[in-house]
């Protein structure tokens, strides 16, 4: 990457403010100016990734070697309700009993 030929490029506060409208974005100053110097940061970053000769390299999605692994489904018995419940702190039936979880 010693050919490196990209220009390196600062976004303005104005293009920063309207990629967060096209986004929905309301932006307080400081968060434009904050924004402002990451969003360059970035797209400087890919015009360097795009001066990368990349030619006769194959496209991949991932490079690890992992494959998704497929099974078919077997039905098996379900446990029973006393044996899914034997370590819950309180319950209410054959339901788990929880205190609020939302409220109003």
């Amino acid at each position: 990457m010693s050919n490196v030929k990209c220009q390196m490029s600062n976004l303005s506060r104005e293009e920063v403010r309207h990629i967060a409208k096209l986004a929905r974005l309301k932006l307080t100053e400081e968060e434009v100016e904050k924004f402002q110097q990451q969003l360059s940061e970035v797209l400087n970053y890919m015009r360097v990734l795009n001066d990368v000769e990349t030619k006769d390299i194959e496209p991949t999605a991932q490079v690890t070697g992992l494959e998704n692994v497929f099974r078919e489904d077997e039905v098996s018995p379900s446990l029973e309700p006393q044996q899914v419940l034997s370590g819950a702190p309180a319950r209410e039936g054959n339901l788990f009993k929880t205190g609020v979880v939302l409220e109003k």
